[in-house]
């Protein structure tokens, strides 16, 4: 899809594209979280979120935490053969766990991780809830991770223990422009726990299956980080200015979201009758091409495949749009030799900025989460590359 239609589709919320995900999705990742809901209450809930997520907290409180976690993670590896996408997978959702709840995780990880998995099987499945489908396992798994969460929130509020984690936080947020529902923070913890596993596992474990396949670089990052190492003492924890200093470490994992591409795209629905007639012209104009336009879009139940003359293009009220941004990842006007692994392309810092670059989204449904899984994976990067060979 052009580059310059999805921008138009994933930026004009307010024209009526809004989120348009699956009904297994919302069921099992909550109806109220951030990534469903629109106009007043997704800003709201998004101002709850980046203050407990966003750069000033991670540089003042998450990043320690970070730091010391992973270190105990990539602790004691030598001579094992090791499963990169499961290791991985455990760093972020402990990593992330600890952040909700940083004392009670140590009792209940095992317990809830297995109803996480669940939970994530079930997310991109058909809503038929009997026993032995993706979707039932998914659905028993958020049925158990809220009666786990439900039972902590319940004995906090009736605790005058202190605690000093983001489930802490959203419970005692007393700006009323933030201030959310218990509903809306159920929602939000498992968003949170989910989105992270995901995206920043298969990230790490990308970045270094790239960077074994191009020694010259993982050299270079190597240097990187050795330098920062040379400046610590031993055992000193990574601050806020050693990540600042990490500019090929960035680098890397732009290089390696844009060539894996973790997320391939998203679901946007029509609120109203939508004509894109201005959009397309412009679009054929560019390519010079005239007559019909083929798009598949999504009705309420099946999916449809149509052709619609050139002019007259209407997308009826409640299909919904699926925003392939995947091929944009590999347009070679954007990225020259789009299949070649160069991570300097991104130490020209515009192009992390620039117009069509949608790894974390876009405009308002900018990921808020994008610098805390940035700083994930960076940390990650520092020790295992420092560590072993």
């Amino acid at each position: 899809m052009d580059p310059e239609l999805n921008r138009y589709i994933l930026l004009n919320e307010g024209k009526g594209l809004v989120p348009g995900y699956p009904q297994s999705t919302l069921d099992i990742l909550g109806k109220r979280n951030i990534a469903a809901v629109n106009g007043s209450n997704h800003k709201r809930i998004r101002g709850s979120l980046q203050s407990l997520i966003g750069p000033a907290k991670i540089k003042d409180e998450l990043l320690p935490k970070i730091d010391r976690y992973t270190r105990i993670l990539l602790d004691n590896l030598d001579g094992k053969t090791i499963d990169i996408q499961k290791m991985t997978n455990d760093m972020v959702l402990f990593i992330d766990f600890k952040h909700v709840m940083e004392i009670e995780s140590s009792s209940i990880y095992e317990t809830f991780k297995a109803e996480i998995d669940k939970l994530i099987v079930g997310t991109l499945s058909l809503p038929i809830n009997i026993p032995g489908t993706n979707y039932h396992h998914g659905f028993l798994g958020r049925k158990n991770v809220l009666k786990i969460l439900r039972d902590i929130i319940e004995k906090r509020r009736n605790s005058s223990v202190k605690h000093n984690d983001m489930l802490a936080y959203l419970l005692k947020e007393e700006d009323s422009r933030y201030k959310l529902n218990d509903e809306e923070l159920l929602d939000q913890l498992i968003m949170f726990l989910y989105s992270g596993y995901e995206t920043v596992s298969t990230t790490s474990m990308m970045a270094i299956k790239y960077l074994h396949d191009h020694p010259t670089v993982l050299q270079e990052l190597r240097d990187e980080h050795f330098a920062i190492q040379g400046r610590k003492k031993p055992e000193e924890p990574i601050d806020w200015n050693d990540y600042k200093s990490m500019s090929l470490t960035r680098a890397v994992i732009l290089e390696t979201q844009r060539l894996a591409t973790v997320v391939n795209g998203v679901l946007r629905k029509t609120t109203e009758d939508l004509e894109l007639n201005g959009m397309l012209r412009k679009l054929f104009a560019q390519i010079n091409i005239s007559g019909s336009f083929h798009v598949f879009l999504f009705g309420n139940s099946i999916s449809l495949a149509s052709y619609y003359p050139f002019s007259g293009f209407a997308i009826p009220r409640g299909w919904r749009i699926y925003v392939y941004t995947r091929e944009i990842n590999y347009d070679p006007f954007l990225y020259p030799e789009p299949l070649r692994f160069n991570p300097r392309r991104w130490l020209d810092k515009s192009m992390e900025s620039h117009q069509y670059q949608f790894f974390f989204g876009g405009g308002s449904r900018l990921c808020p989460g994008k610098e805390l899984g940035i700083v994930k994976i960076a940390i990650f990067l520092h020790y295992f590359v420092t560590r072993y060979r």
